[in-house]
């Protein structure tokens, strides 16, 4: 039988791309609300109650409201928004992050799903602090510049249709250094000092370029950029979703790579002293959709579909 699926929020941009992501699969069966019932709550509690899984693509609140409204052990969630990421009730829906990891998620009845600059940062910090490489209190700095598809609908409109002069460059942004992904990083790392974390919207429109900054001789056995990167590789060995390029990173690298699909590449670059990170992917991709689809067939034991 057909697993049953529900996106509760599906007009939304990850919701979108979560549909098109499912849409032409034959071992699921989506479930559709009547688009003059998505604000009935009853009728969202039925869909959702007769899912086997419910995708949560909705702002922080209504996606705790909505949660709530499972009524059975059988329903499993994925929440696409901030609201669950460091709830211990809920699985972070990163598997690559370890073997432990994909298990907890495969056995989970609730995944929260990464945010997108979290997702390249803790896959560049995370195996370097489980090799003991990169101290948990290291004053780490990281920068992640993003398409602007990653703003959502209003994002996108403004970019698309009611452009001003100032969209045409870079424009930094959370520049109050509390950037709402923040906690997850420093939760699921284990940092005891927060990140200084900038992040940076560019005219184009998906894609992510994150990267964490390092001074060697403050790294545990002072490594080369050369060791770090023969680190990562041994970390993600084997791995299908996340690559890491052989060689240290000499050229340019282009901040829109891997647009349209569900990889993740990382590079390193860098010398003795010091040693940048990079993690390259599709925020709507590995950052978002790409990525709780690949949860939802971890969940339900369904072939993972590159």
């Amino acid at each position: 039988m057909k697993a049953k699926i529900f996106i509760d929020g599906q007009e939304g941009t990850t919701g979108l791309q979560i549909y098109d992501r499912l849409g032409g699969r034959d071992d699921i069966e989506l479930l559709i609300i009547d688009p003059e019932k998505r604000k009935d709550v009853s009728e969202r509690r039925r869909l959702i109650n007769s899912a086997d899984l419910v995708f949560l693509c909705l702002p922080d609140e209504a996606a705790i409201e909505s949660a709530a409204l499972v009524e059975n052990s059988s329903t499993k969630v994925i929440d696409a928004s901030t609201a669950h990421r460091t709830n211990p009730d809920w699985v972070y829906g990163f598997p690559e992050l370890s073997k432990e990891q994909r298990g907890k998620i495969a056995k989970a009845q609730r995944v929260a799903n990464p945010g997108c600059h979290a997702t390249g940062i803790i896959s560049s910090a995370y195996p370097l602090i489980h090799y003991g490489i990169l101290p948990k209190d290291y004053p780490l700095t990281c920068v992640s510049l993003t398409g602007y598809s990653g703003g959502g609908k209003s994002m996108i409109h403004d970019y698309e249709v009611e452009k001003t002069p100032e969209m045409f460059a870079p424009r930094m942004y959370g520049l109050n250094l509390k950037h709402k992904h923040l906690p997850e990083i420093i939760h699921m790392t284990g940092l005891t000092r927060p990140p200084v974390f900038l992040p940076v919207v560019d005219d184009y429109y998906a894609g992510i370029a994150a990267s964490i900054s390092l001074h060697n001789e403050m790294l545990t056995g002072n490594p080369s950029a050369q060791d770090i990167l023969e680190k990562l590789l041994e970390y993600y060995e084997g791995e299908r979703y996340i690559t890491v390029m052989p060689q240290l990173g000499e050229a340019m690298l282009e901040s829109n790579w891997g647009a349209g699909t569900n990889d993740l590449e990382i590079t390193v670059s860098g010398y003795e002293d010091l040693t940048v990170v990079t993690a390259r992917f599709d925020n709507l991709g590995k950052g978002a959709s790409g990525a709780a689809v690949q949860n939802m067939e971890i969940m339900l034991d369904l072939e993972e579909i590159k």
